[in-house]
């Protein structure tokens, strides 16, 4: 367990702004890639969080909404695109008709995985640059 620093010195600054760096490098590499491969850097994060949901094969709107930290008919919108380019359906739950499941179609599939094996990569290469950092922080 970190324990908390009695007093915040020049070197948790250098290091909370060098783990900043960091995260911020990742989700530009992220954006970057989400548009080489076509579709805008949220439709990428909405793949990610249906094939990405604990437990299952789809999520719900509202699960959705959640987890992009948007408004419920933002959420919507942002299916509503994916589901015009194809890359998601969207069908009426069996268990709660007021709530809709969304599933990533094949050709969704292929790009969430050429995607996050980009992604992989990308973590694999700053992994010693993060944890060098977060022991930094551990440390202070």
């Amino acid at each position: 367990m970190l324990r908390r620093p009695s007093a915040i010195t020049k070197h948790h600054y250098e290091t909370l702004a060098a783990w900043r760096y960091a995260l911020r490098r990742f989700l530009r590499f992220s954006q970057d890639a989400a548009r080489g491969a076509g579709i805008p850097p949220q439709q990428h994060q909405a793949l990610l969080a249906i094939k990405g949901f604990p437990g299952r094969d789809f999520a719900t709107v509202g699960e959705l909404a959640e987890r992009l930290m948007l408004k419920h008919h933002s959420a919507v919108g942002l299916v509503d695109r994916l589901a015009k380019r194809g890359l998601v359906r969207r069908r009426v739950s069996t268990t709660d008709r007021r709530r809709s499941e969304v599933r990533v179609t094949a050709r969704g599939e292929t790009l969430i995985r050429r995607l996050s094996a980009a992604h992989v990569h990308e973590l694999r290469n700053l992994r010693p640059e993060l944890r060098r950092l977060l022991d930094l922080v551990e440390h202070s």
